[in-house]
């Protein structure tokens, strides 16, 4: 039996409805993207230790070693697929982790510096603390490298863990830790660009600079178009590869260049959109598609272009850059780093080997120490205040959540320790158990937290 139009009808009409209904805020939006793409992170950081360790080593390294190579003319770039995804793919990641930090510093949480001190100095302390307790333990000659590691938060793990609390964890909690997150991601661009370089080879540098330079002339003349900053990005990307400081930094660069100012005002693009709807009703005509009505259609693609207008170029950019990070490029990057291979026989030496101690006790002690010392401090100083309806117990929670490091502390440790595979193998096997006790011990102090929270409610 054919279906009834009707009913049809109605069914498109509610899921415009919901389509519509459903207003988030970027905020909001952005939560939601970084708990899925935790959740997936976590799927494929399980499956590639589960190839490693059921006897596909061999083959998952050969894979890994598999050269791929790019030719234009007479030049030629060749990488293995391990460099492509570390040295390329992530350039888009902190493309997106550049973007986040200039959205948060213009109208985010590190906008206003009476709410964004606390989650700043806390930030400064769980990078401090964790690298000097890394040093201590472990900063010998030739592990010494890799007190960078413990700096770093997973943003994307962290948020995933604090929202599975549901309301148990203050919303101004998750704000407080995102702030603090990108705050820690900033502290870890700047490590990387000042201490992971070997040698730098200035005439690549400077070639380099001047690009940033044309970047920022281009958003200078209102330049907007998204294609001309990844064209000139691109480039930027290969000088920094040829420089010898790290080429993912030229994500960051990039992003911080991109306009983040609307072409249209609001209230300009309101009685724009009035006018055009109102012209969109007169042209209807009874029983013909919109697809056959070429006025609607040109009408909507006026619609669509002036809303392009009336958004920042970094706002589409961080909405539409955001999934594919979150849900390929992450995720490809735990499938090609997380891959671990774990022998139980031995298991006991690795564990007290001094990179693995020093990474463990920097993202799990000092991470704690760190985050929730320096708030203390900056609470007791002045120098910062306690988000509305959090408490000192909620920080101290968070702090713990603080040393789930994983993909930027693997991504310090491959630069720590590149070519040097027994190093690198303790530093990955510390971050993978620092972060497991980390996102453990965190979701049980804040779920006790919260029924301390919910008892003094019902006292009240």
């Amino acid at each position: 039996m054919a279906d009834d139009p009707k009913q049809i009808i109605e069914t498109k009409d509610t899921a415009l409805e919901k389509a519509f209904d459903r207003v988030l805020t970027p905020f909001e939006e952005f939560i939601h993207r970084e708990t899925t793409g935790g959740l997936l992170l976590m799927g494929c950081t399980i499956i590639a230790l589960a190839v490693v360790n059921l006897g596909f080593l061999e083959a998952y390294q050969h894979i890994l070693q598999t050269p791929l190579s790019l030719s234009l003319g007479g030049l030629e770039l060749e990488k293995t697929l391990h460099h492509w995804i570390n040295d390329g793919l992530m350039a888009l990641f902190f493309f997106v982790v550049g973007l986040e930090i200039k959205r948060e510093v213009i109208v985010g949480e590190l906008s206003d510096i009476s709410k964004a001190s606390l989650p700043i100095i806390a930030a400064i302390g769980g990078m401090i603390v964790p690298a000097l307790i890394y040093t201590l333990f472990s900063g010998g000659p030739d592990t010494g490298s890799g007190w960078g590691i413990p700096m770093a938060t997973d943003i994307a793990f962290a948020v995933g863990v604090l929202v599975l609390l549901g309301s148990r964890a203050p919303k101004a909690l998750l704000t407080f830790l995102v702030a603090l997150a990108i705050v820690d991601d900033l502290g870890a661009v700047i490590v990387i660009a000042l201490f992971y370089t070997d040698t730098i080879y200035w005439g690549s540098l400077g070639i380099a600079a001047a690009l940033f330079v044309l970047l920022i002339l281009m958003n200078v003349l209102g330049i907007r178009r998204p294609l001309l900053y990844f064209l000139i990005g691109i480039l930027l990307w290969l000088a920094m590869l040829k420089s010898g400081v790290h080429a993912t930094l030229a994500g960051v660069l990039t992003a911080l260049t991109i306009p983040a100012r609307p072409k249209f005002e609001p209230q300009q693009f309101s009685q724009l959109v009035r006018r055009l709807l109102d012209k969109f009703d007169r042209s209807h005509k009874p029983g013909m598609s919109i697809m056959r009505n070429e006025e609607q259609r040109s009408i909507l693609q006026t619609l669509e272009n002036g809303v392009h207008l009336v958004e920042t170029p970094l706002q589409r950019l961080e909405h539409s850059m955001h999934t594919p990070v979150a849900f390929l490029i992450i995720p490809l990057f735990a499938l090609a780093n997380a891959g671990i291979p774990v022998d139980f026989s031995s298991l006991g030496e690795t564990l007290i080997h001094p990179v693995t101690i020093g990474v463990m006790l920097g993202l799990i002690l000092g991470k704690f120490l760190g985050i929730a010392g320096f708030s203390w401090l900056a609470i007791k100083l002045g120098a910062g205040k306690l988000p509305e309806g959090v408490t000192f117990n909620h920080i101290a929670g968070v702090s713990l959540l603080g040393g789930i490091g994983f993909t930027m502390s693997i991504f310090i440790a491959e630069l720590a320790f590149a070519g040097q595979t027994d190093y690198l193998l303790m530093a990955k096997t510390g971050i993978l158990f620092a972060s497991i006790a980390a996102g453990v011990w965190g979701f049980v102090w804040l779920y006790l937290a919260g029924n301390e929270h919910s008892d003094r409610d019902n006292r009240r």
